[in-house]
Order: C-alpha cells, then sequence, then structure tokens
C-alpha cells in the first residue's frame, strides 16, 4: 500500500503467471481446469477451459471444451469465452458458442480479481441454474472445431 492508502496493481504477465501456476497445480474439485494453448506464447493469450458437466443436470457425464483468449487489457477487462463443445444453455451463441457478456453477469460486471477459473466456476454454477439445468442438449460427440478468432491456430491438449 502507497502512503495515500492506494493499492499495487499486479503486471498482467505476474497474474497470468499465477493463473497458469493454479490450473496446473488443479486446485479446485477438478470439475474445472484449464491452462495456456501454446507454452511458447509469451503474451499468454490462448488458453483452453474444461467443464465436466455437474450430477443431475442434463450436462452431467459431459465434457465441455472452452477457449478463453485473453487480450492484451486483460485482466483489467475479461478474456473472451467460447464453448467449442456444442451446448444450449441461455448465456451461449448457439452458432458461435461464444459466452455472451450481456447474458452472463460475470462478464458484463467485470472486476480485475476475477480470474478464468472464476469464469469457468461460474459457468459450471449456471449449468446447474434453473434455466440450463434441464434444457435440451446436442447430441454427443459434437465435437466440431469451431472457427478461433482472431487467426489462433486451434489445438488439442491434455490438461
Amino acid at each position: 500500500m502507497g502512503s495515500d492508502g492506494s493499492s499495487v496493481v499486479v503486471p498482467r504477465n505476474f497474474r497470468l503467471l499465477e493463473e497458469l501456476e493454479r490450473g496446473e497445480k488443479g486446485i479446485g474439485d477438478g470439475t474445472v481446469s484449464y491452462g495456456m494453448d501454446d507454452a511458447d506464447d509469451i503474451f499468454m493469450r490462448s488458453w483452453t477451459g474444461t467443464i465436466i458437466g455437474p450430477h443431475n443436470t442434463v450436462h452431467e457425464g459431459r465434457i465441455y471444451q472452452l477457449k478463453l483468449f485473453c487480450d492484451k487489457d486483460y485482466p483489467d477487462n475479461p478474456p473472451t469465452v467460447r464453448f467449442q463443445t456444442r451446448i444450449n444453455m441461455t448465456c451461449v451463441n448457439q452458432d458461435t458458442g461464444m459466452v455472451e457478456p450481456a447474458l452472463f453477469p460475470m462478464l458484463a460486471d467485470w472486476q480485475r480479481e476475477y480470474t478464468m477459473e472464476d469464469i469457468l466456476v461460474q459457468l459450471k454454477k449456471e449449468m446447474m441454474s434453473p434455466r440450463n439445468r434441464k434444457l435440451a442438449q446436442p447430441p454427443e460427440g459434437n465435437e466440431e472445431q469451431r472457427g478461433e478468432q482472431k487467426g489462433l491456430v486451434i489445438r488439442c491438449s491434455i490438461l
């Protein structure tokens, strides 16, 4: 803390290194995970997330793959989040798989303290919400590769 009571702002790369370390350690209940797409990406922009569908919902037993893209203004602004696995949820664009910020409060009301793990956990909670827990889902085996934004190459990684 400075003498005026202000706090220190952690630089972007330090913040992303902290998130990477946390993701690699598998913190949490193990139903969400995330990691970098390319270990050689010095800007740490492209990430893959995984959510295991919650019990007692139509998502149970399914594994959902997501792409998170942290632009140069992250964590001041949220990453873009796109489901690679087709899913029917009220906050997800059915054509693109994008999580719509206007329909997903965590992205709409983004705070610098939020992390990619927070996003994945909140999306899992959204799967359990009354409006999403029983929505009919696309058939399994629908892992079609959606077009990547910003010219990124889609890569498969095991976390």
